[in-house]
């Protein structure tokens, strides 16, 4: 993927949410955030992250808990190594989904938004070129269907036959598509009042699903369809999560590319030089992951003052 001119890289803002609990992986995240946890070579996070940096989102909202927080900003800081604006809130208690856009209103300000969840990992060819193109072309909201063998546990889409969306069901008995709702959704900037006034359901939080049904009888919902080539993981349990670890370990081996590698994204996308580039990888010391990034940088042109890259492993690896 060749670096994006700076005149088309999007203007949307970027929310990660990653409070919660993480009970499902109890007692691995007993004391640490679940989306803290390797997900083989790098935590969890950087994979939703690389996804809003591929849609050259640059500001992003960091949503955490506040035992989280310093942890947080310990990995992530406020974004510049990575020539990204990070900033911080913390969500105090469980409220849904949309409660991102309650708690990111001063982030999103008159902008358009992409949210995605701290634990979805989306992989797949062309992936940066299609979200790019989807976050340049928001209007109203903009969801990505994946198909799953037991659409009853999911947010589904259901489509006509032109494509277009026409409902919304969650987790339905009798689903009348298999299309899963993902956890990566854009939105224009009445996102924020859309989630102020729908009311809590039944559980007490205000979901997600509510809010794209307001989108929906606006007419300004659409569903987009990853479909085949495609994976979406979500390492919510532990099967998940190792699953996903052994998906990621077995392309990097065998592509010789690092997934969801921030730094070669960053570059990439022009975000920061070859020599910052470099000097990522440096700081990194002697790890494997640390090494590819030099290599990387010196591919770009990186001027290495006398630092020699050692070499890189076999099995490493990219960017989706």
């Amino acid at each position: 993927m060749s670096g994006v001119p700076a005149h088309e890289r999007s203007s949307v803002k970027g929310i990660v949410l990653a409070a919660g609990t993480g009970s499902r992986l109890y007692p691995a995240t007993r004391s640490v955030s679940k989306q803290l946890l390797p997900v083989y070579d790098k935590p969890m996070l950087y994979y939703p992250l690389s996804v809003l940096m591929l849609a050259g989102i640059r500001e992003i909202l960091v949503i955490c808990t506040p035992e989280d927080l310093p942890l947080y900003q310990r990995l992530l800081g406020d974004g510049s190594m990575w020539g990204l604006e990070f900033s911080y809130v913390c969500q105090t208690s469980p409220r849904g989904l949309a409660d991102a856009f309650v708690l990111g209103a001063d982030h999103v300000g008159d902008d358009d938004v992409a949210l995605i969840l701290g634990d979805n990992i989306f992989h797949g060819h062309a992936f940066s070129e299609l979200v790019r193109e989807e976050a340049r072309n928001i209007d109203g909201c903009v969801l990505f269907g994946y198909p799953v063998r037991d659409p009853q546990r999911f947010g589904i889409g259901v489509t006509d036959e032109r494509g277009r969306l026409v409902s919304l069901e969650e987790k339905p008995r009798n689903p009348a598509s298999n299309r899963a709702i993902t956890g990566l959704y854009f939105y224009d900037s009445s996102v924020v009042e859309v989630a102020r006034e729908i009311k809590p359901s039944a559980r007490g939080e205000l979901e997600i699903t509510d809010v794209n049904r307001v989108y929906l009888d606006r007419g300004k919902a659409r569903l987009v369809d990853l479909g085949r080539g495609f994976a979406w993981l979500d390492t919510g349990t532990c099967d998940s999560l190792l699953q996903a670890g052994h998906y990621v370990a077995a392309l990097e081996h065998r592509q010789g590319v690092r997934i969801a590698c921030l730094e070669e994204i960053a570059l990439r996308m022009g975000f920061i030089d070859a020599d910052a580039c470099f000097d990522l990888g440096v700081q990194l010391g002697k790890s494997g992951y640390g090494r590819y990034i030099q290599e990387i940088a010196v591919e770009f042109g990186a001027l290495t003052a006398g630092h020699t890259p050692a070499p890189v492993p076999d099995a490493v690896v990219g960017v989706l």
